[in-house]
């Protein structure tokens, strides 16, 4: 009886931590001045949010996060990022 009751609180305790990660992650993202630790921070609040997807269950929808959100759209953004100038030429 006491793993089952132990096995029920690991995932209501994991989805709070996983919002709270998700929410500092977010913020970071947007106080941060450089460019490239954006496009990290924000590819890393992706994945935490996939992973609070298939903790609640929507395990589909979390993969699905996982691969767009932290894997192409990540990955565009650091390509964007390299093909621009950092400086004007005023």
């Amino acid at each position: 009886m006491v793993a089952c009751a132990a096995r029920k609180e690991g995932p209501a305790l994991v989805i709070p931590m996983l919002f709270v990660v998700a929410v500092v992650a977010a913020i970071a993202a947007l106080q941060v001045r450089d460019l490239l630790a954006a496009a990290a921070l924000l590819s890393v609040f992706s994945f935490v949010v996939a992973l609070l997807y298939a903790a609640l269950g929507a395990v589909d929808v979390g993969l699905n996060e996982a691969v767009l959100g932290a894997g192409v759209t990540g990955v565009l953004l650091v390509v964007a990022l390299f093909h621009t100038r950092r400086r004007s030429g005023d």
